[in-house]
């Protein structure tokens, strides 16, 4: 089997941003992942063998001095000291447990310090969906010159939209070549006449350094997650904006609000965060609601919402998007970061519905035990922990927020 991940920086830039407020805050920090496919697939005979596999050959990945003149230069909010740290980084196979039960369900379980296994959810998951296909035999379906007509055409209509968009769909690709193949489709698209909208780049390092694009992203559930596991739900935002403040000090980028529900938030966001942070991240619920909360929110503040950006991200498409535009235009400056739409949209193919999350933390190696957490979706049913956690934490957020 081929190898599937050969470059260290293939990988979601917001990895190394959180890897880095990790380091700088929390650098003792001991974590637990867990996989989980929400469709309850069934996966072939042997693909827990070759995923394990292709974990193995990531430790034979490691960063070029092209990669980090690359980030040096387009992501100057990255302090310097983190690139030596990136330098000596090295995965480490004993980190991940992977497994196959006796009906073909696939676990993976990942272990370890924080600021190492950091950076195996989106190699895995990425793995995960490419392995799937090559051994279901679906990528011969995969007509890629096809695929960059597709793609180019959805450049066309969200650029003629006013959209502002990047590419945010590493995690669940149908493959690499997919997502190289959507990123020169909407690059070439742009850069053919003057748009209404613009293309702003995507969130996969390397592809932003091959295509000479900018990289996009700030951080993931998981940053709050923890902290909500160490320290309880009810601060966790506030302890995370903090620690985010002082590692970039004023290139915080995009706040991601949602780990806990909106409700906790908006009372931990107060006028200083709104202030500092450029805008705000939709990943779930409604996405018109969630507008509306959040411009309520910066009106309260005394804060125009027009010049704040929000950034829709949850299970977009073309049509949503150039909807969700026409809708926010007005009251915000919206943005997109589109995933699977682009990078999983091959005719017959159905993308996998595959995430891992953090489950637990410690703030230290030296303690004996550690604390379970999850993430409270917007969206029903889409709660994600072990549901006596779930229960737990919405009912200590419940007490604060009625």
């Amino acid at each position: 089997m081929k190898q599937i991940i050969n470059h260290f920086t293939d990988d979601d830039l917001y990895k190394f941003t959180m890897c880095c407020a990790v380091i700088d805050n929390f650098p003792r920090a001991q974590v637990k992942y867990s996989f989980t496919d929400r469709d309850d697939r069934v996966y072939p005979e042997g693909f827990a063998r070759e995923l394990a596999a292709q974990i193995g050959l990531l430790e034979s990945v490691t960063i070029t001095g092209e990669e980090i003149e690359f980030m040096r230069r387009r992501c100057n909010y990255i302090p310097a000291w983190f690139y030596n740290y990136l330098k000596g980084y090295r995965f480490h196979r004993e980190w991940v447990k992977v497994w196959q039960d006796a009906d073909g369900h696939l676990h993976v379980d990942i272990e370890g310090s924080w600021a190492d296994t950091i950076l195996l959810e989106v190699k895995i998951l990425a793995i995960i969906s490419e392995l799937y296909y090559l051994m279901g035999g679906d990528n011969a379906r995969f007509d890629y010159g096809a695929y960059y007509k597709k793609t180019y055409d959805k450049g066309e209509r969200l650029l003629d939209a006013g959209c502002v968009f990047s590419d945010f769909g590493t995690r669940r690709r149908a493959s690499f070549e997919a997502e190289d193949t959507v990123v020169t489709a909407l690059k070439d698209c742009y850069r053919s006449r003057q748009w209404p909208g613009r293309f702003v780049g995507t969130s996969n390092v390397y592809l932003a350094m091959k295509h000479d694009l900018l990289p996009v992203g700030t951080m993931a559930h998981e940053f709050v997650c923890a902290i909500g596991g160490m320290y309880g739900p009810q601060m966790a935002n506030h302890i995370a904006m903090n620690s985010w403040r002082n590692t970039f000090r004023g290139a915080l980028g995009t706040y991601l609000y949602d780990s806990f529900g909106w409700d906790i938030f908006s009372m931990n966001f107060s006028e200083d965060f709104a202030n500092l942070f450029k805008g705000l991240r939709v990943d779930s619920g409604d996405n018109y609601e969630q507008l509306m909360k959040i411009v309520e929110k910066y009106r309260s503040l005394g804060i125009d919402p027009k010049t704040k950006q929000v950034i829709f991200s949850n299970a977009l498409d073309t049509d949503s998007a150039i909807g969700i535009q026409r809708y926010a235009s007005g009251c915000c400056q919206p943005s997109f970061g589109i995933g699977t739409h682009f990078t999983n949209d091959f005719d017959g193919v159905r993308p996998l519905n595959i995430v891992i999350k953090l489950i637990a933390a410690k703030i230290t190696e030296s303690w004996s035990f550690y604390n379970d957490t999850c993430k409270i979706s917007e969206d029903v049913g889409k709660h994600t922990g072990n549901p006596d956690v779930v229960r737990r934490f919405m009912e200590a957020l419940h007490m604060q927020c009625g």
